[in-house]
């Protein structure tokens, strides 16, 4: 005798969980629904029973891992059921396009690493990256999602919270044993012995202060306005740099910039997800949010 077919959870509870993984509220949720709160509650509460897992893992309706995957697998599902039959498009595989405006050094290092990742889970999804400018905080072209670098909030849009960072000095071997040593990098000599690369993304006043240094921002010197060029512009000899740790673990793990000090400290800047207010309500904005958190945290 064959077994039953597993029973396939009710459409009800699939909305809720999508519309809550969303907007991270389950009163957002049940106004969209227009439903009662405890009745957004109780159909995910049926849904976790049911499916045997935990959806979500914390309090803010952070995604658990299998709830993250069954999201995937859901937004798939909700994305067919839109789609009619019989119109002149029904025979072709429906794109949905988004465009995502990414700072170049962030892109580089840190994004696309990992977006084959993106694209195997989301297929469906035609993705667009552009150009974010980040000491202006502008992109080239109107986008769905923006990277933005700063401290936030931002006026504008609403925003997530991405990734925070550490700082510490680092330059080229060759330079270190032209100008060296530093000695840690911690005292108005020995930084008075080297060349300071400048960037108003990560001014040195934030290394200064931890040191306990009163000395200004310098004035003089090579700038960038990129992390990446300034980082290159270490490794060819320029003089010292303000490096951030995850953003540039590569030059480090390369060997082309050596660490001056086993110190860091956090930069007082932050990278965010940012959108216009009710982008989250299309579904591949807000699964390109969901699945970059939670990339960033592996």
């Amino acid at each position: 005798m064959s077994s039953a077919p597993p029973r396939i959870p009710p459409i009800q509870g699939l909305l809720a969980f999508e519309a809550v993984a969303r907007l991270r509220s389950v009163t957002l949720a049940a106004e969209e629904l227009a439903v009662t709160p405890s009745a957004v509650s109780h159909r995910i509460k049926q849904l976790e029973s049911q499916l045997a897992l935990k959806l979500f893992a914390r309090n803010d309706f952070g995604l658990s891992a299998d709830g993250a995957a069954y999201l995937a697998r859901v937004r798939e599902a909700l994305a067919a059921l839109q789609q009619v039959p019989g119109r002149a498009d029904a025979g072709r595989t429906a794109v949905t396009r988004l465009r995502v405006a990414v700072t170049p050094t962030f892109s580089r290092q840190l994004l696309l690493p990992r977006l084959a990742l993106f694209r195997h889970a989301y297929p469906e999804i035609e993705l667009t990256l552009q150009v974010a400018i980040p000491v202006q905080n502008v992109t080239a072209e109107e986008a769905d999602i923006e990277l933005r670098f700063g401290s936030g909030p931002f006026a504008d849009r609403e925003s997530m919270h991405l990734l925070s960072d550490e700082v510490c000095p680092a330059c080229s071997p060759d330079y270190l044993n032209e100008a060296g040593p530093f000695d840690g990098f911690d005292t108005v000599a020995s930084i008075a012995r080297a060349r300071l690369i400048r960037s108003p993304l990560e001014p040195w006043r934030t290394w200064f202060k931890a040191c306990g240094i009163t000395q200004a921002e310098p004035s003089a010197g090579a700038q960038f306005n990129d992390l990446g060029l300034a980082l290159d512009a270490a490794v060819a000899g320029f003089g010292v740099v303000l490096l951030r740790l995850r953003l540039g673990q590569a030059w480090l793990d390369s060997g082309r910039l050596v660490r001056l000090s086993r110190n860091s400290v956090r930069s007082p800047h932050d990278y965010f997800l940012c959108w216009r207010p009710g982008t989250l309500q299309r579904w591949e904005c807000a699964a390109f949010v969901d699945w970059l958190r939670a990339a960033l945290r592996e």
